[in-house]
C-alpha cells in the first residue's frame, strides 16, 4: 500500500521531489495551501506530510511557523534537499518571445540576477509547480515559469535554461510530519538526535534569558531559536527550538526542565534522527 503524503503545491512542486526523495512508494496529495496540508494530517493518520521548514537563502518558511501551535503535529523526521530552478516555457517557444516569468516568491527571489539578465517582468504565483500548470493549460507565449525538471516533465514543458538560481547550492529543510501521538524514539549514544519544541515564556523580566541558560549550562547545542508572534498580538510571542540532541539524553532533559520552569507552555513536537545532511555542510 502506497503512503499517502500531503503537500502544499501541485505536482511537480519541490515538496513534490523531497517525498520522492524521503519514501519509496508514495501518493502525492496535492493541497493549496500548507493549512489544508496539515488539516489533512490532523484527521487523517493514514497521511503524512512533508513540508519546508526553512531555505538557504530565503530563510524560514513563515506561514509554517503560525501553523505548527495549531496543529500540533508530530514531527517524525527532517530532510535537506538540493533546489536545481529551471526556466520553462512551452514546447517550440523561444525566449525572445517572453516577456514575464511567473513562480513562487521565494523562486522569483531566488533568481533576481537572471530574470534582470533577461529583462523579464517577474508575477507571482502561489507556488513552483502551480506556475508550471497553468501556464501548460493557458498556453501563453509571452511566460516563462520558474520551477523544477519534474513539472517540465508533468506538464510537458520546455526546459529553456537548467540552474536559474542566481547562487548555487540553494538548499530547503523539510519536516516530515504525522498525527500520531509522539512516541520518542529510543535514545543511543551513538546516533545524532534533533529535538523540536515550541514554547511560550513568562511574562517576566530576564525570562528568555534564564529560560535558555540551562542550555549553556548543559553544553546544549541550539541549532535554531525563531520568534514569532500569534493572536494578532505583540504582548508576547511563541518561539521555535531545534535542539542538538535527544529529549531524554540527560544534559538534554536536565535543559529542558530549566526551560520549563520559565514557560508558560512548552511542547515537545518530535525527536528524531538528524539529517546526514548536517555532518557533511
Amino acid at each position: 500500500m502506497k503512503q499517502k503524503i500531503a503537500i502544499q503545491g501541485e505536482l511537480g512542486s519541490y515538496s513534490h521531489l523531497a517525498a520522492t526523495e524521503i519514501f519509496d512508494d508514495i501518493e502525492v496529495v496535492p493541497c493549496k495551501t500548507f493549512d489544508q496540508a496539515l488539516d489533512l494530517v490532523k484527521n487523517n493518520k493514514d497521511i503524512k506530510a512533508v513540508i519546508p521548514i526553512e531555505n538557504s537563502i530565503a530563510g524560514r518558511v513563515a506561514d509554517v511557523h503560525y501553523l505548527l501551535p495549531k496543529y500540533k503535529l508530530s514531527v517524525i523526521g527532517e530532510s535537506f534537499h538540493k533546489v536545481n530552478h529551471c526556466l520553462l516555457a512551452l514546447k517550440g517557444n523561444d525566449l525572445k518571445n517572453i516577456k514575464y516569468v511567473k513562480s513562487h516568491s521565494h523562486a522569483i527571489g531566488q533568481c533576481h540576477q537572471k530574470i534582470n539578465k533577461y529583462n523579464l517582468s517577474p508575477i507571482i504565483e502561489a507556488d513552483t509547480a502551480g506556475a508550471a500548470k497553468k501556464l501548460s493549460e493557458e498556453k501563453s507565449l509571452d511566460v516563462a515559469v520558474i520551477a523544477s525538471e519534474l513539472a517540465a516533465q508533468i506538464y510537458n514543458l520546455n526546459i529553456i535554461e537548467k540552474n536559474f538560481e542566481d547562487i548555487s547550492g540553494n538548499t530547503t529543510r523539510f519536516l516530515t510530519m504525522s498525527s500520531d501521538k509522539i512516541n520518542l524514539i529510543d535514545y543511543e549514544k551513538n546516533k545524532k538526535f534533533i529535538t523540536t519544541c515550541i514554547f511560550k515564556l513568562k511574562s517576566l523580566p530576564a525570562a528568555l534569558y534564564n529560560s535558555l541558560g540551562g542550555f549553556a549550562v548543559n553544553n546544549v547545542n541550539l541549532t535554531k531559536l525563531e520568534s514569532f508572534t500569534v493572536n494578532n498580538s505583540f504582548d508576547q510571542a511563541l518561539f521555535y527550538l531545534d535542539i542538538e540532541g535527544h529529549a531524554k539524553e540527560p544534559k538534554v532533559e536536565t535543559a529542558l526542565e530549566t526551560l520549563k520552569k520559565n514557560t508558560e507552555s512548552l511542547d515537545i513536537l518530535g525527536v528524531y534522527l538528524a539529517s546526514d545532511y548536517r555532518n557533511n555542510h
